[in-house]
């Protein structure tokens, strides 16, 4: 360990602002400087990470959100996800041919959610007005923003596609045939324009602030941009990477009829602190599973980058995600035995499979009158769907294509200690063409259904996919901190390994942030084409050669990253005494914590 850190961990008392770009983070902290909350600050930031990550999300994505209202004295989730389509059935989607849902195109498709998400956010516990919060995001869509080169990356290596299969996308990503380059300005004046407009029209339909927000949903939903998605939709037929056209079954009424929602959280006590997550719809409860079955390890006595400390983190995420894989779904459509899974019996039960071995089985625990489903995962990972020469749609990081899409991250704390952990993603221009006059595409969060009956996660309307966003909000004797992390899969796999150095050995936040990360792949993927690979694991090569070496003397099958590429984390602390922190990943070069 030494004191080097590659960023400051920013402290103050007035408020902090992180997350995986530096613009949205200064346009969160200028939203505090002009006296809004948290809640405000969120909501530009998120709105702002779509116009200038776009290659990770979108307005028509998901959206998690876990906050603490100081005021009220409640953490709370935001669920943002939405559902299938009335007319997504197994039958239906069967008869197009398919074993897996594609990882692009209509097919995948499922009710937008994230618009909503963040004006539900912003009517109930921001402060500020529509344009108040979203005017930065149309100042970057119409006047331009510095473009990422993994952005420019993404799209010069998709420009030939779009010009051929996607060629409203090729009009936005490649203005007149040309695909943006590193650096420069780049503008989407039409999403500049629909968000103008959604300001405009709630300002004329008058009332309060909360009617104007609510308007702005309503249009959302039933107006102009539903009438665009849906007017597209009935003639649309999109080639996706089942290497085929299909036309997509999203509904006028499918968007009338849904809008996010409250929840509770779930949570679990770990070394004092609790440990805020949301409920199976999304991954979320895998991170406190782990937590439950490490309870059982003296993880303090081991070093954090040793190879000891590596072999248990990873085989008890393998157990966990093993229970993710066979239990988890929507809790509103299904029995799901949470309370079991979190147990100290079971988890007690799950920690004595850990050896000194690396495990290449699938191991899901046998909760009694569920055995079907733990039978019913066994088979599915090992099954070949027949997927050959595919580009996988999971999101991903540097040491992977670029073609795949991924996630974005924020946390804030504003100087009354509110804070806002939220996970945005899909909706990304990877995931299909762009609607006709809206400036951005629909979602391709459908992948994660099964067709197969049955399932805690079988294809069903209504039904909400088991998504992998997962943001985290922790407490602990007056202390309160959000973190998270985009990663698909690996989302709660980097947040609890940083959580786990932080509680057991000390690591500041931002000294968290620098040391070097490590996943799993061995359970199966969430994403097309759904792969498992059994003992397979990626670490950063900063763990020393000696820590490699041990793991794979121990079984596992270690393939290592190229240095800085493993994660994406951001966290914000508000201590006791009402101190702030923040911290941010120094990877990727985009990621920044701002305060003061």
């Amino acid at each position: 360990m030494t004191d080097f850190t590659t960023r400051p961990e920013i402290r103050g008392t007035f408020g902090v602002a992180t997350s995986t770009h530096w613009l949205a983070s200064t346009v969160a902290f200028g939203i505090l400087e002009k006296g809004g909350n948290a809640f405000d600050a969120a909501v530009a930031a998120g709105f702002v990470l779509q116009i200038v990550e776009p290659h990770l999300n979108g307005p028509a994505g998901d959206l998690p959100i876990i906050y603490h209202n100081a005021e009220k004295s409640e953490t709370k989730v935001i669920c943002a996800q939405g559902v299938a389509p009335a007319a997504a059935t197994i039958e239906h989607y069967k008869a197009q041919g398919l074993t897996l849902i594609p990882g692009s195109g209509l097919l995948a498709t499922v009710v937008p959610g994230a618009f909503d998400g963040w004006l539900l956010l912003l009517r109930d516990h921001g402060t500020m007005s529509l344009r108040e919060v979203l005017q930065p995001a149309v100042d970057y869509a119409r006047d331009g923003h510095p473009m990422l080169p993994r952005v420019a990356n993404t799209i010069a290596s998709l420009s030939d596609y779009f010009a051929k299969e996607w060629p409203t996308s090729a009009d936005v990503w490649t203005p007149n045939g040309v695909a943006p380059k590193a650096h420069e300005l780049f503008k989407n004046p039409d999403l500049a324009a629909t968000y103008q407009r959604l300001i405009d029209d709630s300002e004329a339909a008058g009332g309060a602030r909360d009617a104007q927000i609510d308007a702005a949903r309503k249009a959302w939903s039933e107006g102009f941009i539903a009438d665009a998605i849906v007017d597209y939709l009935e003639t649309a037929e999109v080639h996706d990477v089942s290497e085929t056209k299909n036309r997509g079954v999203l509904s006028r009424d499918d968007m009338a009829n849904w809008s996010a929602t409250y929840e509770d959280t779930l949570s679990y006590d770990y070394e004092g602190w609790t440990v805020h997550k949301t409920a199976p719809w999304s991954q979320g409860p895998v991170l406190l599973q782990t937590l439950a079955i490490l309870k059982h390890f003296d993880l303090s006595s081991m070093d954090p980058m040793g190879e000891e400390f590596v072999h248990t983190v990873i085989e008890a995420m393998k157990l966990a995600y093993a229970d993710r894989e066979a239990y988890y779904g929507d809790p509103d459509h299904n029995d799901i035995p949470m309370d079991t899974l979190l147990s100290d019996a079971y988890n007690a039960e799950r920690a004595a499979l850990i050896s000194d071995k690396a495990s290449l089985e699938q191991r899901p625990g046998r909760v009694p009158g569920f055995e079907h489903l733990a039978d019913a995962y066994i088979k599915r990972a090992a099954q070949d769907f027949g997927v050959k020469d595919a580009a996988p749609q999971e999101p991903t990081m540097a040491h992977l294509t670029e073609k795949r899409g991924d996630t974005v991250h924020l946390d804030i704390i504003d100087r009354w200690g509110n804070l806002v952990s939220a996970t945005p993603s899909g909706g990304w221009l990877q995931s299909n063409p762009i609607v006709p006059g809206l400036g951005f595409p629909l979602n391709s969060r459908a992948q994660m259904y099964w067709l197969e009956d049955g399932l805690p996660t079988s294809l069903a309307p209504g039904r909400r996919p088991r998504t992998t966003l997962t943001p985290s909000l922790a407490e602990k004797d007056g202390a309160r901190i959000a973190f998270g992390t985009p990663g698909g899969d690996q989302q709660d796999q980097w947040q609890l390994i940083w959580f786990l150095r932080m509680v057991h050995h000390g690591l500041d936040m931002q000294e968290g942030m620098d040391a070097p990360l490590f996943h799993s792949m061995h359970f199966q993927g969430s994403f097309f084409p759904r792969e498992a690979k059994p003992g397979e694991m990626m670490i950063e090569p900063n763990v020393t050669e000696g820590t490699i070496e041990g793991l794979r003397a121990r079984g596992h099958v270690v393939t290592v990253a190229a240095p800085w590429t493993v994660g994406r984390l951001t966290a914000a602390l508000r201590n006791a005494d009402g101190t702030l922190q923040a911290a941010a990943t120094p990877r990727l070069m985009q990621a920044y914590a701002v305060g003061r």
